[in-house]
């Protein structure tokens, strides 16, 4: 099948991993189950002054979800943490190492310390288009109960080798088996402009209180208003 260059990012990995570590995914394919198994309306709310809908129904959370990529531990990986978090190891049985340590010095400050930095090995590396960006964030409204990645902005249009993924462990102290396949981040490509928005901070005109009255009272008054209007305007 033919692909616009142009139009097109790419995951690539070594010939012997193909078919043996956990491929990227597209986000909007790999939706949690709670949210899978949610109703769009909570008909039990009915006659309460509530309406009912739920965040399956919320653009904005569902869009924030459903952006770019997920990019998954390429093979199961057990973490023990112990000391009150400030103690954290690894083990795997894949044939390649999945996790390293930060030294603690390089995040000095850092709200999550005394818990040590970790990093995930990655073993895709991510070809975009000139003049785009990747994002690397923890895959959003997607709580992950066991780790946080930490987020990063890589020039993926130059930048080719595989990116490893920086990490704390924030659950209790135990043993936890992070199975093959779990998210670890959510890549979102961007393009960079080359010269960026300028910040103004001012009181809105009459014009614009107008237009913000009404883009609210339409919300309040239709429901998928958004999606259909302002969401369809990009």
């Amino acid at each position: 099948m033919f692909m616009n260059p142009n139009r097109t990012i790419e995951f690539l990995c070594t010939p012997e991993d193909e078919g043996v570590i956990a491929p990227p995914v597209a986000a909007k394919t790999h939706l949690p189950d709670w949210f899978r198994k949610l109703p769009a309306i909570d008909k039990s709310k009915y006659g309460t002054g509530d309406t009912g809908l739920t965040v399956k129904r919320c653009m904005p959370f569902i869009d924030a979800m459903t952006t770019g990529f997920i990019l998954p531990l390429a093979a199961t990986v057990r973490l023990e943490i112990r000391d009150n978090g400030q103690t954290v190891t690894a083990g795997w049985d894949f044939d390649k190492a999945m996790v390293s340590n930060h030294g603690e010095h390089q995040v000095a400050g850092h709200p999550s310390a005394p818990r040590p930095p970790c990093k995930f090995h990655n073993y895709w590396s991510i070809r975009t288009p000139p003049g785009w960006s990747c994002l690397f964030v923890a895959p959003l409204n997607r709580k992950e109960p066991v780790f946080e990645p930490v987020a990063g902005v890589v020039d993926t249009d130059t930048y080719t080798a595989p990116v490893h993924f920086p990490f704390f462990a924030t659950a209790p102290d135990g043993l936890y088996e992070l199975a093959k396949g779990t998210p670890l981040v959510q890549v979102i490509p961007f393009r960079r402009q080359s010269t960026e928005l300028e910040l103004s901070v001012r009181a809105e005109h009459a014009g614009e209180a107008m237009e913000r009255q009404r883009v609210h009272r339409n919300t309040l008054a239709a429901t998928g208003w958004y999606r259909k209007f302002a969401r369809a305007q990009r």
